[in-house]
């Protein structure tokens, strides 16, 4: 069975696919999933690199080629909430996909020094990893500059209603949701409560004077 690995297009081909799993857990951290394909293919892909002829400088481009795709990520936080300028993060991300098409295509090398891997075979594979990590880093990048669609903060200002007495602490019912609550004044439960402010999540309120409604 593990000649088969000895076909440097196979090897190849788990090469890519471990990097890419690799690549692509770095922007969905956490499934697990990414990080086991990444594992099993990378180790099958060693064991193909250590019995064939290899290109010591695509290896190192290859490897070199998470970095920006790092800095890519590190930028689009750095940019979450800040006004529009230059995409540095996509430039990180177009070099890093450029850096693993080119690394990946010289991995293996022929005795003569020649890319060992079947150019038609490498232009579909390393076209269609570039394309799917250019789309899925794409959407995790424009997701972390999104701002957040539940800003807890906006119920400050907001009026609701307590659910139970505050003496001084209760639960209030405010922009749609339950909290906990806590207020200087007592507040039975039933009357009209007004958010001043959030700590965490437990709103201070106060009640509702009649003559402010």
């Amino acid at each position: 069975m593990l000649e088969i690995l000895l076909d440097p297009n196979v090897g190849y081909v788990l090469l890519v696919g471990g990097f890419v799993f690799a690549i692509l857990a770095l922007f969905t951290p956490g499934t697990g999933v990414l990080e086991i394909g990444a594992l099993f293919a990378l180790l099958l892909a060693g064991y193909a690199l250590v019995n064939q002829p290899i290109n010591g400088w695509a290896m190192v481009v290859l490897l070199v080629s998470i970095v920006p795709f790092v800095l890519a990520l590190r930028r689009s936080r750095a940019r979450a909430g800040q006004a529009p300028g230059a995409r540095t993060d996509l430039i990180f991300l177009l070099a890093a996909i450029a850096m693993l098409i080119l690394g990946s295509i010289f991995a293996f090398r022929t005795a003569s020094g020649g890319p060992a891997v079947n150019p038609i075979l490498a232009v579909v594979v390393s076209g269609g990893s570039g394309v799917l990590l250019w789309f899925m880093a794409r959407k995790s990048l424009d997701a972390a500059m999104r701002p957040l669609s539940h800003d807890q903060d906006r119920v400050i200002g907001m009026i609701g209603t307590a659910r139970t007495d505050l003496r001084p602490e209760g639960s209030v019912y405010v922009g749609g949701e339950e909290w906990s609550a806590v207020s200087q004044a007592y507040i039975p439960g039933g009357a009209a409560v007004r958010v001043i402010a959030r700590r965490g999540l437990v709103l201070e309120v106060e009640p509702i004077k009649k003559e402010d409604k």
